[in-house]
């Protein structure tokens, strides 16, 4: 069964609703990337979304996007604040994907309205990068409970045309994070902004143990699990598609569990977001603190 399509906001792409996370390729081996690549565009894969702060992922994922570089919208990320800095890393993704242009170039990590100020620099670096072409859209990107509230004031001070930020049914039974969420949903729907959603399938922080995928949190493994946070995601109004967890052996089963999601009603939602509250799982976040406890140096801009 293919991956289903939606448009992505103002950009106009028709998205699969499955985004390639390049997180997945983090300590990838060529052979590997080649072989994760090759299966996410057979199963419909569009869109890759992949940054500098993911270990090697463009390293080895670059030399594969040349033959394929019309049938990916491709979109990068940078952690930097200081304007200088950022451009540099933007020429060295280009450099390092093979190619003179982003698809979209998005402002990465913004957690808080503090760190949104830290940023502006950066972001007027983006919106520079856009104006010269070497990016076609410009987004902004977070993961942790303040990202809602920090994107929207993003989206009035700044003409975004993505945001990229967490859905769950965990966090929607958080109600200061539903709250915000929803607000910016009706800002993005008002402005026509596509909106990709981010640990859908998220469990809890990673307990005491073995692990079973390479992800800084816990994700959910079995196929009806996968199938409710991707459904939950999804049926979300506004978001166009989910971007796939950080492990490359997650990725064919969420793929799959993608490929025959379906809408979920509001009785559905509200009854996944009970039982994920009833569950009483831990959230994941505050990233700084939760990534730590996993092992997981928390991802925080870089000086330059």
């Amino acid at each position: 069964m293919p991956l289903g399509r939606r448009r992505y906001g103002r950009t106009g792409h028709d998205s699969s609703v499955a985004v390639l996370g390049g997180a997945a390729f983090w300590r990838a081996t060529p052979d590997e990337a080649e072989l994760a690549l090759g299966g996410a565009l057979e199963a419909g894969v569009n869109h890759l979304d992949i940054a500098p702060q993911y270990g090697d992922a463009e390293v080895v994922v670059g030399p594969l996007l040349p033959p394929v570089r019309d049938r990916l919208f491709v979109a990068g990320k940078t952690l930097r604040k200081a304007p200088d800095g950022v451009r540099a890393q933007l020429e060295q993704t280009l450099a390092r994907l093979q190619t003179d242009h982003l698809d979209l170039y998005q402002l990465h990590g913004v957690t808080d309205l503090d760190e949104l100020d830290r940023r502006s620099g950066a972001a007027e670096t983006i919106l520079a990068a856009r104006d010269e072409g070497l990016c076609r859209w410009v987004g902004i990107t977070g993961h942790d409970l303040g990202t809602p509230a920090a994107q929207l004031e993003a989206l009035r001070r700044w003409d975004l045309d993505t945001v990229m930020f967490p859905v769950s049914p965990r966090l929607w039974a958080d109600p200061g994070y539903r709250v915000a969420a929803e607000a910016l949903l009706a800002e993005c729907a008002s402005r026509d902004v596509g909106v990709l959603a981010i640990k859908a399938v998220s469990r809890r922080p990673w307990p005491a143990g073995d692990r079973f995928a390479t992800t800084w949190y816990e994700p959910w493994a079995d196929a009806s699990a996968l199938s409710a946070g991707i459904d939950f995601a999804l049926s979300t109004p506004g978001v166009t598609g989910f971007c796939t967890p950080g492990d490359l052996g997650l990725l064919p089963a969420v793929l799959a569990a993608a490929a025959r999601s379906r809408p979920r009603s509001e009785a559905e939602r509200a009854s996944l977001v009970q039982e994920a509250a009833d569950r009483g799982d831990e959230l994941i976040f505050p990233l700084a603190e939760k990534a730590l406890e996993a092992g997981v140096r928390s991802p925080r801009p870089a000086a330059s």
